[in-house]
Order: structure tokens, then C-alpha cells, then sequence
């Protein structure tokens, strides 16, 4: 077998930058068998074939191999199959059972494999470049064609005898000849030409350009059909590409002209000499070049195999590279040769002592070069498109190491995401990557949470702890996107208490408050949030109906947010108000709070009396509306706190409420504390109490300056005469006269309204009595259609001279026989319970 050999050794570039560009090609030098034949010999020409190498030596031998270098036994090793000098050129049969080869000797050999019935030795007496085998595998004949100082056909008939026919004389000697279908191309001192068998005729003349101070014989001209109508020509530093047109018929009937045309349609002009070419594809060609230049040493350099890309007018070089073959430094132009397997896409380079076998390079190893060189996108986009003998995820395994050995943890951690979906295992132990680097924090937001997909515990844990340790935000933005199934919420609970810092006091509680609400303990979790003055707190009471924990926590969700707190107290339904009371009994203010709010949605609650000593601490203002609003209390304990903070108006209300002689001590405080005359007496005309009226009076007659305003004020009430009678005698009075004037004309405008309302009731009397007579004495109509309601017939009967029935006011008629018996006076049977009128008769 052959032993692959380093890249680099065959390989060569000029800078490091180049040897990042990716190979087009693998290669592999040749052994086995054939080291004792190039240890022995010269190779001078070489034909590759689908099934076998053949080479022709220096000393005219020809040798068959397989494709690893392995000699096989055929007729070839027969004495007499040997040239003399130096075989020249060798082609195969299209079946591969025999091969043709040819000499400066002057012979011609044609030599079956493992048969001799075919083979033939021609002699010529001159030298011969090449020879060339009917490719055609259905033809019945045995056809070659021989190139000397002209082109002749060799036709073997079934009586194996020959017939020659000459095609072409030519200008100098054939160099090459290529055969492919009706189509034979073939080279001479001026240039290259297409010979067309079937039309007998040559398609014409492509002439060469001849290089400087050398001959075109001078070098090998290489030919090659890439397809039937497309010829390819290497010589010297110039490809061209010509394609074989097929002219109109017209065009061909008017004239004697070929019936075909050779179009030169692109020209490639190289750096280098050209020492073979091969088709690679529709555009492209492999070309073994032999570098113009030379060592310091004036040595050869290295030969290079080039990839082509051609155009109409352009060309680009793909790829390059210089192969180390042994020997290279003696070597010329004319010691290499390019033979191909265009269906396996492999080349082989032929030089005198070595052979080197270039195939294209494949996924697996082009897998191994990017791996080699770090290029894991491009590995992974090739296993993603082609597959490949290696794991995707080995590549990616390796890639993720490759970017944390860079420092690029965002980049890993979005592979990671990437690449290793949801398997598990992977996961784990590519985690674990990250946390030598001390990187959890990159790969946190791209590990997976879902069920499908469900590390380890303790991987999340890992991730917390770091950022508990380095970023505290972050910590507390896990807890609150992660599934708190994911990991031992009490041993993070611990690791808090282990790491806690109080610059970071607000994020670690609402971390811990979040953490107690998911293990089920509400209570801590509600003091965390409250040790925040956080009011998420409301939100998580609400959504977990934590109603059972709220008592221990009143007076601190009021100090948070009274109004949110009162939401969720006033609510009878989630928590009892005595429980509520009894939890802010030693926090007035709030009871204070509390309570108020209470009354405005429930006035009939059973802690008011509370409100009394509340409102008179906390919101006088309030207190007397309360008073009047709410009969919710104990007059006496209201009373008796209102004495001790001397709050008059509302002593004066409470003992009004009181009546008899606590509204006298009422009015008292009024006329002598609160000194509001108006008041007094509006008390007294609420209460209109005579004896009220005259302890006002005693009291107010011994102050000249309000006799006035009683005066004004008692009127429709008391008797004015009965204040002036306890003024005394030669007392002046402040608007006296005045008052006295306005009390005269109310008193004689309130006996004019009297009078007038008498006179509109007497006259309303007449005219009421009036309507009732004339209405009694109105007769009522009766008609055929109603019946007696006690007999059940028609109360007028028909063609009688006399009928006689009662009607009553309610609309009720009866018979008067079916009435007999009842007293007059009785009322209506039907409706007597609520007609009230009397019987008419009719």
C-alpha cells in the first residue's frame, strides 16, 4: 500500500499567510513495487488508465502497476515487448487490454496484456514521438495511428493484415498526437492541427508562437479532449482552449471547405512552462507547471500544480502549490508529465524518479485541515452541508475549547446554545469549561431551563454562586427568570446568608424574598420585601392569598403604602377587623388611620367608640360631624373626653343629645364659653324648650349689647313681651328701637298671613262641600251588560215595565229583591272592606 506523506513536504508555500489558504488537493507518493523500478531506472513516459499505471523507462522498458504502486505480471515483461532507447510515448487501449508504445529506436510496439494475438512490432527506421490507439471501444478493426515525418492510419483487418493510409504530411515530425471519436489532434514544428477522419481533411492550422531564442520541438506540446468538441493545448507557457464547431450546411455544400471549424475561444498565457493539464471542471483545469526561474544555485525549482479558472478573456489562478519530488533540482521541462482519472478527480504527477498522486481533497480531509489550522465555522459548515466521519459535536467540543482558550466566552457561550441543543450530557461537561475559566456568568443566559433539557441541579447552582460572587445584579436577575425547580432553593437561600454584603443589601433581600416565595414560605419572604419598602409586596399577598400571614405584618405594610395596605384590610372578607384592631392597638395613629377608613366604608362598624378618643387625638375636625353622624358610641365616655380636651362645641352637641338640664349646662356653654348668641339661640329653637327660652333670656337680658339680637331671634318662639318685661327700668339697649320695629312688623306681617290662610280655608271648605253634594246627586248609569254580583242576571231586564235595583258610589248594581234582608246602611257586599260609600237607591 501506499504511505501517505506530509502535506508540507509536497506542499510549499511562500509565507504563512499562504499556508492558511486552504489545499485543493492531498497527496500521496507512490511506493511499494515502484521504488525498485525508480531505484533502477528513468521513467520517460508515463499512461494512466481507470484500471493501471504503465511507464516507460530510459531503458526502453514498459512496466505495468497498479493504482498503490504494485507491479503486475502481463506481456510487457517479455524480452521482446522492449524498446532499445528511450520509450517515448505510450497509449491505451480503450478496453485497457493492450497498450501502444514507441521509440527513438525507430519501432512501433503494440502489445496485448495477458493475450498475444494482437500484438505487432512495426519498424520504421526513424525516430517516433508518438502513436496514438482507435479509442473507439466498438470498433470492429484494429486502428492506430503513427507519427513520423507525416500522420499515417494503420487499419488490422480480421485477416490481420495492415493497411496504411496517409492523413497528413507534415511540416517537421509529429510530437504528439491525441485521438478522441473522428477527431485526431496532433502536433508538428509550427503548430497544432485537427484532422477529421470521417471528412478525410484537416480542420486547419493553430499556429504557435515560438519562444525566444528556443524551438517548439524544444518542448513537449501537451494535448488533451475534455470532451468530444473541446480540445485543450499546453505548450510551452500557453493554453489554449479551441472548441470544434460543425458549420452550417449550407455553408458546407457551397464549398469544399471541412465541414467542421476549430475555434480557439480562450488563451491562457502562464508564468511558468507548461509540463501537463487535465480537465478538473467545466471551467476549470489542473496544469503542472515548471518554473521559469531559477535557484541562487542556478538549480531547478520546485514544480507547481495549479488550478485554472477560465474565461473568455481572463483566467485566475484558484490554487497553487510547489511539490518537493525527488530530483527536481536536475530535471527539465521535458522529465515531467500530468496523467488524470477525470471520474475520480486524481492526478498524477510523473517525474524520473518519482511519482506523486494528487486527488482533490475530501470532506474528511478537509475537515482535518481546518480543524489543524482552527478554521471550526468553516468545519462545522462543511459537516452541516456534507456530513462527515467525525461528530458534529466533536468539532464543536473543540471549537468551544478553541474560543475560551481566546477569551471569547460570548462567543462560546452562543455555540454552546448553538450546537449542543438538547443534550444533556454535553451540556454538563462543556459547563464545566467555563467554570475553570471562572466564565458561568457568559453561559448563563444560553443555558437550557425547559424539561426537555434539565441540568444537573448543582450546574445551576454553580452559576448562581458565581454571580453571587461577582455580580449581584445578575443574581438576582436569574432568580427571577429561572424555574426555581431548576436548583436547591434553600442551599442558595444559605449561600446568601454566607455572602451577604450590605453594599448590596437591596438586591440580596429581594433575592431572598423571591427565594422564600418559592419554597412556600411567605412570611420570610413578605419581611424581606418589607425590609426593602418594597411594595411588590401587595402584588405577592394578592397572587398567593397570603391573608393567614398578614396579622404579624400590619403595621409594617402600613409604614410601606397605607392606601395599598388599607386595600387589602379594609376587606372583611381576607382579614378580620378585630384583628386588624387588636394588632394596631399600641400604634394609635394607625388605628387612628385604620379606623377612619373603616367608617367610610362600613358606618356601622363595632369599634366607633374608638373613633371618639381617636378623632379628638388626631382630627378635631372631624370629630363633631362624626358625633352627629353616629349614634355608634357612649355618650358620657364622649362626653367626658371632650371635657378633658375642652372641646365646647362638641360638649354642647352631646349634652343637647343628653336633654333636660344638660342642655341648660349646654346653653350655658354657649352663652358663657363659647359666647355665640346666634348659637344659643338657635339651640334653643332646635330644642324650643320653654324653660330653655327663659334661662336665655335671664341670662342674656343682664347684657345690654345682645338684648337685640335675642329679640330678633326669638321670634314665632316667645313672647317678646316677656324679654322686655325683665329689662329694667331706664337700661339703655343697643338697637332697641330697631329691633323692636322689625319685631312689630314680622308680628303684624304673620297676623295678615293668618288672616288671609282663614279666608282661603273657609272658601276652600264651601267649594269642597259644594262638589260632594252636586256629586252625590249626580245619577249613575247603569247598563244592560252588568249583572247582579249575588244572583248573577242582568240587573235590567228587558221588555219590564219596572226595575228595581240599588246602586252604590263603588259602581256595584244589585237587584233590590236580591238585597232584602240587608239593612240599608250596610255598604257594598263586594267591597265593603274598602268602598266606604252608602247605598243610593235607584
Amino acid at each position: 500500500m501506499a504511505k501517505p506523506f506530509p502535506v508540507s513536504l509536497y506542499s510549499g508555500t511562500d509565507s504563512i499567510e499562504e499556508e492558511e489558504v486552504e489545499p485543493k488537493f492531498k497527496y500521496q507518493r507512490l511506493a511499494n513495487d515502484l521504488k525498485n523500478l525508480l531505484n533502477a531506472d528513468v521513467i520517460t513516459c508515463a499512461a494512466v488508465h481507470l484500471k493501471f499505471l504503465i511507464f516507460g523507462t530510459f531503458r526502453g522498458r514498459v512496466y505495468l502497476f497498479d493504482h498503490q504502486g504494485n507491479s503486475v505480471n502481463s506481456n510487457l515483461s517479455n524480452t521482446d515487448r522492449h524498446h532499445q532507447v528511450a520509450v517515448n510515448s505510450i497509449d491505451v487501449g480503450p478496453k485497457g487490454e493492450c497498450v501502444a508504445t514507441c521509440s527513438d529506436d525507430g519501432k512501433v510496439k503494440i502489445t496485448g496484456f495477458f493475450n498475444c494475438d494482437n500484438n505487432m512490432d512495426l519498424s520504421f527506421g526513424k525516430f517516433i514521438k508518438a502513436v496514438a490507439l482507435d479509442p473507439d471501444p466498438r470498433a470492429r478493426h484494429r486502428r492506430f495511428i503513427v507519427g513520423d515525418d507525416k500522420l499515417v492510419l494503420y487499419d488490422r483487418n480480421l485477416l490481420k493484415n495492415l493497411k496504411a493510409t496517409e492523413l497528413c504530411s507534415v511540416e517537421g515530425n509529429v510530437l504528439s498526437i491525441c485521438w478522441h471519436g473522428n477527431l485526431v489532434a496532433w502536433a508538428s514544428h509550427l503548430g497544432v492541427r485537427v484532422y477529421d477522419l470521417k471528412g478525410r481533411c484537416s480542420l486547419g492550422l493553430i499556429k504557435w508562437e515560438v519562444p525566444a531564442q528556443e524551438c517548439l520541438e524544444n518542448y513537449h506540446c501537451h494535448l488533451r479532449w475534455s470532451n468530444e468538441y473541446t480540445l485543450l493545448i499546453g505548450w510551452v507557457d500557453t493554453i489554449r482552449i479551441c472548441e470544434i464547431s460543425k458549420k452550417n450546411s449550407v455553408e458546407t455544400s457551397a464549398s469544399n471547405l471541412p465541414g467542421y471549424i476549430v475555434d480557439p475561444v480562450s488563451t491562457l498565457q502562464t508564468t511558468f512552462y507548461i509540463c501537463g493539464l487535465a480537465p478538473l471542471t467545466a471551467k476549470q483545469l489542473v496544469v503542472l507547471g515548471y518554473r521559469k526561474e531559477r535557484s541562487p544555485s542556478f538549480k531547478a525549482l520546485r514544480p507547481v500544480l495549479c488550478v485554472i479558472e477560465y474565461k473568455v478573456n481572463n483566467s485566475e489562478e484558484i490554487c497553487t502549490d510547489s511539490l518537493t519530488l525527488r530530483g527536481f533540482e536536475d530535471y527539465t521541462v521535458n522529465d515531467y508529465s500530468l496523467g488524470s482519472i477525470i471520474e475520480e478527480n486524481r492526478f498524477y504527477i510523473v517525474a524520473p524518479k518519482d511519482i506523486v498522486v494528487a486527488s482533490l481533497i475530501e470532506n474528511d480531509d478537509r475537515l482535518e485541515w481546518l480543524i489543524k489550522h482552527r478554521k471550526f465555522e468553516e468545519a462545522l459548515e462543511l459537516l452541516g452541508t456534507h456530513g462527515g466521519s467525525v461528530p458534529i459535536h466533536s468539532v464543536a467540543r473543540l471549537y468551544i475549547s478553541h474560543l475560551l482558550a481566546l477569551k471569547q466566552y460570548e462567543g462560546a457561550a452562543k455555540l454552546c446554545l448553538r450546537m449542543l441543543g438538547n443534550n444533556k450530557v454535553l451540556w454538563e461537561e462543556e459547563v464545566f469549561k467555563f467554570v475553570k475559566c471562572q466564565q458561568l456568568r457568559s453561559v448563563s443566559a444560553y443555558l437550557p431551563t425547559s424539561d426537555e433539557c434539565k441540568l444537573d441541579p448543582h450546574v445551576y447552582e454553580m452559576v448562581l454562586y458565581e454571580f453571587l460572587k461577582f455580580d449581584v445584579s445578575g443574581f438576582l436577575n436569574l432568580v427571577k427568570e429561572w424555574p426555581p425547580h431548576l436548583y436547591d432553593g434553600l442551599a442558595v437561600i444559605n449561600a446568601i446568608h454566607d455572602n451577604f454584603r450590605k453594599q448590596h443589601a437591596s438586591q440580596l433581600l429581594e433575592s431572598l424574598a423571591l427565594l422564600y416565595s418559592y419554597q412556600g414560605d411567605f412570611e420570610s419572604a413578605l419581611r424581606m420585601y418589607l425590609k426593602l419598602q418594597n411594595k411588590d409586596v401587595f402584588q405577592l399577598i394578592r397572587r398567593y392569598e397570603l391573608y393567614d400571614v398578614i396579622p404579624k405584618l400590619i403595621i409594617p405594610l402600613i409604614q410601606l403604602d397605607r392606601e395599598r395596605a388599607f386595600e387589602i384590610l379594609l376587606d372583611k372578607n381576607k382579614i378580620r377587623t378585630e384583628v386588624v384592631v387588636h394588632q394596631l392597638e399600641h400604634s394609635q395613629e394607625y388605628l387612628y388611620w385604620y379606623l377612619d377608613s373603616l367608617q367610610k366604608v362600613d358606618a356601622c362598624n363595632a369599634f366607633q367608640s374608638k373613633l371618639v378618643s381617636l378623632y379628638a387625638k388626631y382630627d378635631r375636625n372631624q370629630l363633631l360631624p362624626f358625633l352627629m353622624r353616629s349614634k355608634e358610641y357612649v355618650i358620657l365616655e364622649a362626653l367626658a373626653i371632650c371635657k378633658r380636651e375642652g372641646f365646647y362645641p362638641e360638649i354642647v352637641y352631646l349634652l343637647g343629645c343628653m336633654g333636660g338640664v344638660e342642655a341648660a349646662e349646654a346653653l350655658n356653654i354657649i352663652i358663657h364659653r363659647i359666647s355665640d348668641i346666634e348659637m344659643a339661640i338657635e339651640f334653643c329653637k332646635e330644642h324650643d324648650d320653654n324653660d330653655l327660652w327663659h334661662l336665655l333670656i335671664s341670662e342674656t337680658t343682664k347684657q345690654p349689647e345682645i338684648v337685640s339680637k335675642v329679640l330678633d331671634g326669638i321670634v314665632d318662639y316667645v313672647n317678646p313681651a316677656v324679654v322686655v318685661s325683665q329689662i329694667e327700668m331706664g337700661r339703655t339697649i343697643p338697637n332697641l328701637r330697631k329691633s323692636l320695629i322689625k319685631m312689630l312688623w314680622h308680628y303684624n306681617l304673620q297676623e295678615q298671613t293668618i288672616s288671609t290662610a282663614q279666608k282661603i280655608q273657609v272658601n276652600d271648605i264651601f267649594d269642597t262641600h259644594s262638589e260632594v253634594v252636586t256629586s252625590q246627586r249626580r245619577g249613575q248609569q247603569v247598563s244592560c251588560e252588568q249583572l247582579c254580583l249575588l244572583c248573577q242576571r242582568p240587573v235590567l231586564i228587558k221588555n219590564a215595565v219596572y226595575n228595581c235595583i240599588i246602586g252604590f258610589k263603588c259602581g256595584h248594581v244589585f237587584h233590590k229583591s236580591c238585597m232584602l234582608g240587608v239593612p240599608a246602611n250596610k255598604r257594598c257586599r263586594e267591597c265593603k272592606l274598602w268602598a266606604p260609600d252608602l247605598p243610593l237607591e235607584d
